[in-house]
């Protein structure tokens, strides 16, 4: 693919799950939860995929593998022509500079005994990048300015003198100093207020611009994805269910779980609304995914079919893949 940064190839991140002593000895075998089961996805420069599912469908586990902040059980992640599961502890370390990551709550990411402006410059201080303080403080007042904050009101003020959107902002400009070519973005407008949404999304987007950056940007609001995604991996119970260009996705779903999200996403465009229709069940237990189609237990479609064999990402047009057996016949 022209202007790869990064493929990942088959992940999967397996948690062994924790029983008691009488479970461990009556059971030989043991037991996981498969929170990413084998996702295969790629991302280009400058391009923003968004991860789309419900809570507990694997998102922010991807993403969190992606970068190796969680071990992965197999597969294969390539930054750039680098293998990250194959690099050593220092090697991963410097290449941490160019790959970062932005939190869904501030608040809780967020140093309360730091100020802003020291907050700011950790990446700065970890990676040994400035030695002067002049030019660790012009860093620090730059990453403020690309965020739209003021850094005479905001640099040595502690992050619960902020209001959540300038949180928000201080993270966006933390990862940001290190000039990344790649971000990792879990959730990082659920925890805002709506009024303050459109403005962190539209600075990400600027921000992209500006820099040249990439996305990997997770949510579980498809009309937050139409606004701000290139293209739109659907995740559902650790697989990739649908993924291609965020205009087909939205307009021409191809999945049943891709139509049901969208049932409830709230859209203000026309060709976008639907007659809400809510999905019926929980999204089942990792440790004990259905046999077959993995959503099949809660779609309305299924026939026994779906109930014994787990569909494959199969084309339905150019660039867009779907996973479900209604559209092989």
């Amino acid at each position: 693919m022209e202007n790869l940064l990064l493929q990942v190839k088959d992940l999967r991140v397996w948690f062994p799950v924790r029983r008691s002593l009488v479970q461990e000895l009556s059971s030989k075998q043991r037991l996981y939860a498969r929170a990413v089961d084998g996702i295969s996805l790629e991302i280009r420069e400058r391009e923003i995929l968004c991860l789309v599912g419900e809570s507990g469908s694997g998102k922010t586990t991807t993403g969190r593998a992606v970068l190796r902040l969680v071990d992965a059980t197999s597969g294969s992640v390539v930054f750039r022509d680098q293998d990250l599961f194959k690099l050593k502890r220092d090697e991963m370390k410097r290449l941490r500079q160019r790959m970062q990551m932005i939190f869904q709550d501030p608040f809780e990411s967020l140093n309360p005994r730091m100020k802003v402006a020291d907050i700011v410059a950790e990446p700065l201080d970890v990676n040994r990048l400035v030695g002067e303080r002049k030019e660790r403080e012009k860093r620090v007042k730059e990453a403020l300015e690309s965020v739209e904050l003021s850094p005479e009101d905001c640099m040595y003020r502690y992050p619960h003198e902020l209001s959540g959107g300038q949180r928000q902002r201080v993270s966006i400009a933390s990862a940001l100093v290190l000039e990344p070519e790649f971000i990792v973005a879990d959730e990082p407008v659920s925890m805002l207020d709506v009024s303050i949404r459109a403005g962190i999304l539209n600075l990400m987007l600027r921000l992209r611009d500006i820099y040249g950056m990439a996305y990997m940007f997770i949510t579980h609001d498809l009309s937050i994805a139409f606004h701000i995604a290139d293209r739109i991996a659907v995740m559902y119970l650790g697989k990739i269910v649908e993924i291609g260009e965020a205009e087909a996705v939205i307009t021409r779903p191809g999945h049943p779980y891709t139509e049901a999200l969208l049932r409830v996403a709230p859209v203000s465009h026309p060709r976008l609304r639907h007659e809400k229709k809510f999905l019926q069940g929980e999204i089942p237990s990792s440790t004990g995914i259905p046999q077959g189609c993995r959503f099949h237990p809660r779609c309305p479609l299924a026939e026994d079919y779906c109930r014994r064999v787990e569909p494959e990402l199969r084309d339905v047009e150019r660039n867009h893949l779907v996973a479900c057996h209604r559209l092989a016949r």
